[in-house]
């Protein structure tokens, strides 16, 4: 792959502001030798500066918010999927969390935000898979919220969480030096494009395409369609402001924001219609019998 672009961060972290960029940048930080419009933010003493403050206001509200849907998730006990649903905003809870620390550009010491990054990274490959595992649920395979099915999902989560988080980590800290070579334009590392990028992409558009199925071909229902179509098209949009629009937001405002703020915003609203979508099929009976899994 070597002619391809494929694994290459060097345009992403040029363009916007992602929690990799830090574990690939010589200070640590989103500012690298990709020439880019880079984020002044506001001003503080002894020449440093507080960027994306945006997405860390955004974020924080993002935990208030998930810890709300949390305790509603609570009042639904005889909700299909209520744990399930649970683990899910608890990742994305961890998510928010570290994305204060990664994309929003705190004065911190470099080995702080180096470990926020790796765990923000992890935490997007645990959470998506956590989604996937969601949209099989209404399915009935096995029954939710048993100690087996929760025990399997927490369990291949913390894999995730574990094992990309510790990818991203020795990227980042050099523990072997076995990815030292992603340092180096173009900033290769195919291990993080698929495990940071893909996968979770992949995740996401299977959680999709299930919950599509259950309700129309299973459910027989169309009003969820909205929320989750509402949800696909506000992910969808955060990626476009992250990954298209941002340099030109950035360059637009003087470095003042870029497309990350946007992500952040919209990633938010997509949760939300995620839950709101999961609890508009649970307020009723199934009109199936879920005794029986769904061929």
């Amino acid at each position: 792959m070597g002619s391809t672009k494929f694994g290459n961060f060097d345009e992403f972290c040029r363009d916007t502001t992602l929690p990799v960029c830090n574990l690939l940048s010589p200070t640590d930080n989103q500012r690298g030798p990709w020439q880019g419009c880079e984020l002044r933010g506001v001003p503080l003493s002894g020449d440093r500066h507080l960027g994306n403050l945006g997405s860390i206001i955004l974020c924080g509200i993002a935990v208030v918010v998930t810890i709300l849907l949390l305790l509603r998730s609570e009042r639904k006990r005889a909700a299909v999927g209520r744990r399930e649903m649970q683990a899910f905003l608890l990742g994305y809870l961890l998510v928010s969390i570290c994305e204060i620390f990664s994309v929003g550009d705190f004065p911190l010491d470099s080995k702080v935000r180096l470990a926020f990054s790796a765990i923000h990274i992890g935490a997007i490959a645990a959470t998506t898979w956590i989604l996937f595992l969601n949209g099989i649920v209404g399915y009935q395979l096995m029954d939710d919220g048993t100690p087996l099915s929760l025990g399997l999902l927490f369990g291949s989560a913390l894999l995730f969480l574990i094992g990309v988080g510790y990818i991203a980590l020795d990227t980042g800290f050099s523990f072997t030096g076995y990815w030292n070579s992603s340092y180096d334009l173009p900033n290769r590392s195919i291990a993080l494009y698929v495990l940071y990028l893909l996968i979770p992409l992949l995740w996401i558009v299977l959680f999709f395409v299930l919950e599509t199925v259950l309700v129309l071909r299973v459910l027989g229902e169309t009003r969820p369609m909205m929320y989750l179509v509402g949800a696909a098209v506000a992910f969808a949009a955060g990626q476009v402001f992250d990954f298209v629009v941002s340099p030109y937001i950035c360059n637009g405002t003087s470095g003042a924001i870029d497309g990350a703020l946007f992500e952040t915003l919209f990633t938010l609203v997509s949760v939300v219609l995620v839950w709101i979508f999961w609890s508009s099929i649970t307020e009723d009976d199934w009109p199936m019998d879920t005794s029986t899994p769904y061929p």
